[in-house]
């Protein structure tokens, strides 16, 4: 039986270092934890009819607020060498 992945989840992969990609409103993003209840939110695609911020600091709650539109979700742990 497959495992729905949660909001929790999510939020303990960042806490154990991992990056998560998604995308959020037909654009792909890399989602990262930089200190206690702050993330940065990279853009990684490029649509020159809808530009968006290419870095944005987000708070949890934020994160949370998102969660549920993010699709197709990927997570890697972050190669610090």
């Amino acid at each position: 039986m497959e495992q729905k992945y949660t909001f929790e989840m999510m939020w303990e992969d960042l806490d154990n270092g991992y990056q998560i990609y998604y995308t959020y409103v037909k654009n792909r993003y890399l989602l990262f934890k930089t200190a206690p209840n702050c993330y940065t939110q990279k853009l990684l695609s490029d649509h020159p009819k809808n530009p968006q911020p290419k870095m944005t600091m987000l708070t949890l709650k934020r994160v949370k607020e998102m969660f549920e539109f993010m699709e197709d979700i990927e997570y890697k742990i972050i190669d610090e060498n």
